[in-house]
């Protein structure tokens, strides 16, 4: 089993769906990527809160696989979000946002975290994306986040992290800004020729679609659906934590080839359902690994099809 260091934000979030709200509730990418991947791996997390960081938060991460050597308590107060959805979960309108003791955060890897194996760099600053890069040593597989933000007004500086970066994980919206391309496999064969090998576009309820080149040249494409349910409360996090699970499989495995590539998708999809079906992490800290292994072979009967014929049968009539 590898270790997988997790970089992002560790946030207070207050959040408003048709069915509940909660104010001041423990998120960020960080906490629902840390704690979706400790399910398989052990996780050294790097971030930052205030110094009004609830003792009881801090206990949860704690109480899980999780290495706080690099979770830095500054002065000040801990990064707040909030948001507001409609019936359309897809569509979430931020209400506020206060970057706090994050603003002046510079992510800093304690020394025994620079040997991992594994390294997801959360939605920041491209330009500190590439300091984590520079003080990570030689990870085995480097996966990225990123923003319409960073797109936008940081378009040069992503290019250049990218060309470090092995795996970038996005939404579909993000890989169309990004590549310019309305049409998704358009937008993946752009954005493979600029550093990355694998691309994961992140599609909500409709699940994500994975693309990988071959050493061929090839593009390789497999597709997962979102898993289904009845109930879905807040999808606050859940491409943090589709992340999480994803990197904390391959780590835990320590592989990172086709197949485990194919699983580790299904993983994050299994733990971003848990996600949306509470508010925060309520559900998400409650989840067994009975639970995950249900799941998983669920999804797989689900999206398991024979062949159209058999052996000697006429295909088409």
């Amino acid at each position: 089993m590898a270790s997988l260091v997790v970089v992002g934000s560790i946030a207070y979030d207050s959040v408003e769906t048709p069915f509940g709200k909660v104010e001041e509730a423990l998120g960020g990418a960080a906490t629902y990527a840390g704690i979706a991947a400790a399910y398989f791996t052990e996780v050294r997390m790097v971030g930052a809160v205030g110094n009004d960081f609830g003792k009881a938060d801090l206990s949860l991460l704690e109480s899980r696989n999780i290495d706080l050597a690099g979770l830095d308590v500054l002065p000040g107060l801990t990064f707040r979000w909030s948001g507001h959805y409609g019936y359309d979960l897809n569509d979430c309108r931020t209400l506020d946002t206060q970057l706090n003791v994050l603003a002046d955060f510079r992510p800093n890897l304690p020394k025994h975290y620079r040997s991992s194996e594994y390294l997801f760099l959360g939605n920041f600053d491209p330009a500190l994306q590439r300091e984590v890069l520079r003080q990570a040593g030689k990870p085995k597989l480097v996966a990225c986040d990123t923003m319409n933000y960073w797109i936008e007004e940081h378009f040069t500086s992503l290019l250049e992290t990218l060309k470090g970066v092995g795996l970038l994980l996005i939404n579909d919206g993000e890989a169309r800004q990004l590549s310019r391309e309305s049409n998704l496999v358009r937008a993946a064969e752009k954005i493979l020729g600029w550093g990355p090998r694998v691309l994961v576009v992140k599609r909500g309820e409709y699940g994500a679609l994975m693309f990988r080149r071959e050493k061929g040249g090839g593009l390789d494409i497999f597709g997962a659906p979102a898993y289904p349910l009845a109930d879905v409360l807040d999808p606050t996090g859940a491409g943090d934590t589709f992340a999480g699970g994803f990197m904390g499989y391959l780590a835990g495995t320590g592989r990172s080839d086709r197949h485990a590539l194919r699983q580790a998708v299904i993983f994050g999809s299994v733990m971003a359902s848990f996600t949306v079906e509470g508010f925060s992490l309520d559900r998400l800290k409650e989840v067994t690994l009975t639970e995950i292994e249900i799941r998983y072979q669920e999804l797989q009967r689900m999206t398991r099809f024979d062949d159209f014929a058999q052996p000697g049968e006429k295909i088409l009539s």
